[in-house]
């Protein structure tokens, strides 16, 4: 098992060696998507970073409990206690329930991690599916003294809390600053000071998702979940908390705060950020009108790209910078991406075909090593990928018969490609994937013309519209039949 590994902690600002609280167990919580809307490449950074952290902790032999939420319920625009919920706004827009929205973008955004590649977390709890367990720690926070009811709403009582514990742990931020720059905001009359915030929030008529409590129907706070499920699923103390670094200063800062007001424990020992996107050096977002979806990015349907990139080269980009350090897009850093990741998976489809000699002019250890190595130093994937074009190197001079290399090092470099290239990194070949698929599709259609002459056309239709309810479309014309992506 590796015992080497050093990870950043956000809580102590700098780089601490990995020691879980119950070895070879870990657990991990990641804050999940809120899903009202089209999932963003925001999000999708920091899943594919955690997703290689999870990769990483499994092949160094650690059993992982990775849990990773869906906010379902409870998130008000712009984060607060008060305002439209996102849920009910969207629902409105689309004509939908607001159950509906959960369920459309839910699907949405499993569809895009499927394209990424990246694991499905060990658990997937959702909000309304835990609102009893928000209900009870609600109800052990207001027993140790720090939330108080008003008008049927709970709050979480900051100036009391801190008196004991450290509100700013997580962000090292002044208290008084942040206390003279907090805005008066709607609801601030009911509230004791103005940094508290909502664990439980009153329904109002016009409420479409409400839930009975104590305290009359509402619904959860935002901050509340997250606390009540990693609690649930991972225990008051567990290993690893993560998410993006826009969610410290807020959301978790509140989560720490709930966690040691019920528990009295601190509920993460290592709290773990990843950076934002920018966009030809500008921070990417939806009002400065350089935000793309993941779907942008694969078609190039967006006036800031030239073409479209697909999700593997899209993967292979982000992986090639820190999770921790800010990742540009920009047109040419994905063709310099892409013409990288081709180059790579060009490799490895001549791994298979080099012939071994007795000797050898390479040697394979001192690669895996490095790799090893860099993964150990703060998952620093770009080190990684470096080695990885060394290795491939190492491939192309065999194969053009400029170089020998033995059935022992052969063996260690096919485990050195499988180990990081598929097993961590969890990148794909797309080119033989599509033969693959146009082989399948081809003799699929040949079945139907087969039962279409056969005058059985009950089976042609069922393989039609079986294709269909895949997203494959088939076009008949005189030419013979066609197939396209719907």
């Amino acid at each position: 098992m590796n015992t080497g590994l050093q990870l950043y902690n956000t809580l102590t600002r700098k780089k601490e060696l990995f020691e879980p609280l119950n070895a070879p167990h870990v657990g991990m919580y990641v804050c999940g998507p809120t899903v009202y809307s089209d999932v963003h490449l925001g999000n999708c950074r920091t899943f594919i970073s955690f997703d290689l952290i999870f990769r990483y902790l499994k092949y160094s032999g650690y059993k992982v409990r990775y849990v990773r939420n869906i906010t379902d319920a409870g998130h008000l625009e712009g984060d607060r206690d008060e305002g439209d919920d996102k849920f009910a706004k969207r629902a409105k827009l689309e004509q939908l329930e607001p159950m509906e929205i959960v369920q459309k973008y839910t699907l949405g955004f499993h569809d895009v991690l499927r394209m990424f590649n990246t694991l499905p977390p060990s658990i997937e709890p959702t909000a309304t599916g835990h609102i009893i367990e928000q209900i009870e720690m609600i109800k052990e926070i207001m027993n140790n003294g720090y939330a108080y009811e008003a008008n049927g709403t709970i709050y979480f009582d900051v100036e009391k809390y801190s008196k004991t514990y450290n509100y700013t742990i997580l962000t090292n931020r002044n208290l008084e600053d942040m206390l003279a720059n907090t805005r008066e905001l709607g609801g601030q009359d009911e509230k004791r000071g103005r940094l508290d915030f909502a664990l439980w929030i009153k329904a109002k008529p016009e409420t479409l998702m409400r839930w009975a409590s104590p305290w009359g129907e509402g619904f959860p706070g935002w901050h509340i979940e997250c606390s009540a499920m990693s609690a649930k699923y991972l225990g008051a103390e567990f290993d690893i908390h993560g998410g993006g670094m826009d969610l410290a200063a807020t959301h978790h800062t509140n989560e720490i705060a709930q966690s040691e007001a019920c528990s009295h424990k601190q509920p993460a020992k290592y709290w773990m950020h990843t950076n934002m996107l920018t966009v030809n050096g500008t921070r990417m977002s939806k009002s400065a009108g350089n935000g793309f979806l993941p779907e942008q990015l694969f078609t190039g349907d967006h006036d800031l790209l030239e073409k479209g990139f697909s999700p593997m080269t899209v993967k292979f980009f982000m992986l090639q910078a820190h999770y921790r350090s800010t990742l540009d897009f920009s047109n040419e850093a994905l063709d310099a991406s892409e013409k990288g990741f081709k180059r790579l998976m060009n490799a490895l489809s001549l791994l298979d075909k080099l012939s071994p000699s007795e000797s050898s002019d390479f040697e394979i250890d001192p690669i895996a090593e490095h790799c090893v190595k860099a993964m150990n130093d703060d998952f620093n994937s770009p080190v990684v990928i470096a080695e990885l074009f060394e290795a491939s190197r190492i491939i192309n001079t065999v194969h053009d018969g400029k170089g020998k290399i033995s059935v022992v090092e052969l063996d260690k470099l096919k485990k050195l490609m499988q180990d990081f290239v598929y097993d961590i990194f969890g990148l794909k070949d797309e080119e033989s994937a599509n033969i693959e698929l146009n082989s399948v599709l081809d003799m699929v259609i040949d079945l139907r013309k087969t039962a279409k002459e056969n005058k059985d056309y009950a089976t042609s239709d069922k393989i039609r519209l079986g294709l269909q309810s895949m997203g494959i479309q088939l076009k008949d014309s005189k030419d013979g039949t066609t197939w396209n992506k719907a």
